[in-house]
């Protein structure tokens, strides 16, 4: 007989074996075996399989049938752990989310009521969201989930030294990526619009939001699905879910191991424009967990306007589209949120202030340039499985 118990997450925790085997002197003799194992060590799960086998086979005091026996024990255990993940998609936003984790399924449901949520107080799309009431003065009282991304904003518009700038809304709506997706004639009061333009003409007081100019409007587009998913990691872990990741848009907040039993494997495409379409070639592929990851780039947004290519990164200083030498910035942060903003600063920095940027936040990133080059931090450049 036997009996076990295997944590799914692993994470340091024992795996416990007790093998009960049948020997030559027809007498039974129950061995406690004790495996450590942490999966961040551990290259993957066939490694995990070979450490399992080599003890079991190299004991003076197992047989080879008992060794056998144990061996399919302990790939069962580790199966049955793999087929505990669930994955959950969808569209929200204009979007599609990816969302595979280790719990109960019925926690799909929950993942969907986040997101409305979410949706609900911040999408500017929305007319009847929170965010959408607050640009039209019809109220000054905001939510939780507003104030924790107002806040992230106002932490991110401080760190690039307003590269990123929530606020840039009526700038983002003139030149054609706002609702409607359609250039307007307010392109040409571009001094007038940058007057009530800046994270810095806002306050927060408690729950009230004060504006110092009333024209002042909120488009939190480039932070708000990074937030998402943290709200939604957050969701998981208060369930104990301790192995998920959570992608929306692009946007990518993961925790734990994946289901091959290993850290996440997550792409960061390369543009390559055509003469019709932008293709997306695989760039790299990173291993990472417990973090937060996002990529901005102008080529998932842009539109042509008398033969120029417009991408939607707007600069905070001149209120024009931005001409940077940064075709795409994927950012890994301690949460996604961190990592979309900041990730849409680089894209509006150009390369030199976006390399000083994370330099000084000490996070990790990826840039691709318009040349075809790409720059990475010392400690992503580590993580790469090209």
């Amino acid at each position: 007989m036997w009996s076990g118990h295997l944590h799914p997450a692993f994470g340091g925790r024992k795996l416990i074996f007790i093998i009960t085997c049948y020997e030559l002197q027809a007498s039974y003799v129950i061995y406690k075996i004790q495996i450590y194992t942490n999966l961040l060590i551990f290259a993957n799960f066939a490694e995990i399989i070979y450490r399992i086998f080599t003890l079991f086979m190299f004991s003076k005091h197992l047989s080879p049938l008992s060794a056998v026996v144990s061996l399919f024990i302990a790939v069962f255990l580790l199966g049955c752990a793999k087929s505990r993940f669930q994955k959950t998609e969808g569209l929200i936003w204009n979007t599609a989310y990816h969302v595979t984790f280790d719990g109960d399924p019925s926690l799909a449901d929950s993942i969907i009521v986040v997101l409305n949520d979410v949706g609900k107080s911040l999408n500017v799309f929305d007319t009847t969201s929170l965010v959408s009431r607050v640009n039209r003065l019809d109220t000054t009282l905001v939510d939780n989930h507003f104030k924790k991304v107002y806040k992230g904003s106002m932490k991110a518009y401080t760190e690039s030294h307003g590269l990123f700038d929530p606020t840039l809304s009526p700038l983002i709506a003139a030149w054609g990526f706002g609702k409607g997706h359609e250039p307007t004639a307010d392109t040409l009061r571009i001094p007038q619009i940058m007057e009530y333009v800046g994270m810095d003409k806002t306050h927060l007081h408690g729950d009230t939001l004060i504006k110092d100019n009333p024209n002042i409007n909120f488009n939190f587009s480039a932070i708000a699905k990074g937030y998402a998913c943290d709200a939604v990691a957050a969701m998981l872990r208060r369930n104990e879910v301790t192995n998920y990741l959570v992608e929306i848009g692009g946007e990518i907040a993961m925790g734990g191991i994946s289901p091959s039993m290993d850290q996440w494997r997550v792409s960061i495409d390369r543009p390559v424009e055509t003469d019709s379409s932008i293709v997306h070639d695989a760039c790299a592929v990173i291993q990472i967990t417990d973090a937060g990851m996002a990529t901005s780039g102008n080529y998932r947004n842009f539109h042509k306007q008398n033969g120029t290519t417009m991408g939607h990164t707007i600069s905070s200083k001149t209120g024009r589209p931005v001409a940077t030498d940064v075709i795409s910035a994927t950012v890994i942060a301690p949460s996604a949120m961190e990592a979309d903003a900041i990730a849409t600063a680089c894209m509006a920095a150009g390369s030199e202030e976006a390399k000083r940027i994370i330099s000084t936040l000490k996070y990790e990133a990826l840039l691709i340039l318009a040349d075809s080059t790409t720059w990475s931090t010392p400690g992503l450049s580590k993580q790469l499985d090209k």
